[in-house]
């Protein structure tokens, strides 16, 4: 079978028929099938199961002679800085604590910025008349979620094979002193599983912005997961920052979410000392410690990134099969028919599909109606709305690979069906 636009409008109509008829026999199946979100399975939930017993009934000092059951350390203990500093190329002095989610590390930093300012604000960003963010899209819909509420108006930047239109970011940023900011997920990004390239790293710490007080969310939240034996290189945005003469310019994220166990994991957020100890100031009205108990069972358990790479390998042996089933699935079913692209990603937690123009929100539709359920068309792009109506996010991980490869056929009969149709309607 040839490029489906070649087709003449009577053999495209007999083709809609002989997969509507496929997929007719798999709504009767009666379906209830969940690939929405990018969570880690029940196998991978017990590499991490230690946790629950690591620490001796007695163990109640952490190395700095600090009780881990009291109030105190309100950025986190001394071993746990050290482990996250290891990993992230920083410096422990760099490195805040959290409790067990990036994400709400990064809402109260933009909550802040609002209310506060940042380290070199001349107002609280509340006060100003308008504030934007820079979104790299397909992204992250969380990222956009927190910008929505906060009424942060959002930019779509394309994202390129080497990371954002940086023409694009810096033509923006040099001549709007409304724009504060930028998501990034630099290391296997959210959903399409690109790794930034020096050269973008360089450009985002070196450019010139009007805002004096411009910052880089950098959500290095796959910097570990790696579905090869490969370890790709990414260059350290503090250090690019500190030598552009920008140092307070970026704030890093990261947690073991999907490393250990995401509803009680470590998270932390890496910045400048001068960006530290003025967050640090703040957080001791917020809090008066995180669960310092947890952060001393993840030391105990990861022990040093060496230690961490053994640990995601396991990771990887679950998830890898999974994503080669997609892939095979996708490419068997839709390779010969030039109706969609879908990224090959070499981490993470996603692949990104991207369908004919105008036939995405159709497919999810289609695929809810068989029983699929998908990540919205149009999350992965500000407010929810892809200008193309194009990218789907594909999450493998949860689900059984039996399952994902019934949800995968699925999911390539609703491709074929929904982009007959487009093509129907253009002849």
């Amino acid at each position: 079978m040839s490029n489906l636009s070649t087709l003449n409008h009577t053999n495209l109509e007999e083709l809609y028929a002989n997969f509507e008829k496929k997929y007719s026999e798999f709504k009767d199946k009666k379906l209830s099938l969940d690939m929405s979100r990018g969570k880690p399975s029940p196998d991978q939930l017990e590499l991490s199961s230690d946790l629950f017993t690591i620490l001796d009934a007695g163990e109640m000092e952490a190395a700095d002679k600090i009780d881990i059951r009291n109030y105190g350390s309100v950025d986190g203990l001394t071993e746990t800085k050290n482990l996250f500093a290891e990993i992230l190329q920083v410096s422990p002095q760099e490195i805040i604590v959290g409790g067990n989610s990036s994400l709400n590390l990064m809402y109260d930093t933009i909550s802040r910025a609002l209310i506060k300012g940042v380290i070199d604000s001349d107002l609280p960003w509340v006060k100003l008349p308008k504030v934007k963010f820079l979104c790299p899209s397909p992204g992250y819909d969380r990222h956009f979620a927190i910008c929505e509420f906060f009424n942060i108006e959002m930019i779509t930047i394309d994202m390129l094979d080497d990371g954002p239109d940086m023409d694009k970011i810096e033509e923006l940023v040099s001549k709007d002193d409304s724009i504060k900011g930028i998501w990034c997920v630099p290391k296997y990004s959210n959903p399409e599983g690109i790794i930034y390239s020096d050269e973008v790293v360089n450009r985002l710490a070196n450019m010139s912005s009007k805002a004096n007080d411009f910052k880089i969310f950098w959500d290095d939240a796959y910097t570990v997961h790696h579905l090869t034996n490969e370890q790709p290189h990414l260059k350290s945005i503090l250090k690019a920052c500190r030598d552009a003469g920008h140092p307070n310019r970026v704030f890093i994220f990261a947690s073991t979410s999907k490393v250990t166990l995401p509803g009680s994991g470590v998270a932390v957020m890496a910045a400048s000392e001068e960006n530290i100890s003025f967050i640090r100031e703040q957080l001791s009205v917020q809090t008066i410690g995180p669960d310092k108990i947890n952060q001393l069972r993840h030391v105990r358990f990861l022990k040093n990134l060496e230690h961490i790479t053994l640990h995601m390998k396991k990771h990887g042996d679950i998830i890898k099969p999974k994503f080669d089933i997609v892939l095979n699935v996708l490419d068997s079913q839709l390779s010969q028919y030039k109706i969609a692209s879908w990224s090959k990603p070499k981490g993470g937690y996603f692949i990104s599909l991207n369908t004919l123009d105008g036939s995405a929100a159709e497919v999810v539709k289609l695929a809810s109606e068989a029983g699929v359920t998908l990540t919205k068309a149009g999350a992965t792009f500000p407010y929810g709305k892809d200008p193309r109506d194009r990218n789907i996010r594909i999450a493998p991980t949860y689900p059984t690979t039996t399952e994902l490869k019934t949800a995968i056929e699925v999911l390539c009969l609703c491709v074929q069906l929904a982009s007959i149709k487009k093509l129907l309607q253009n002849k």
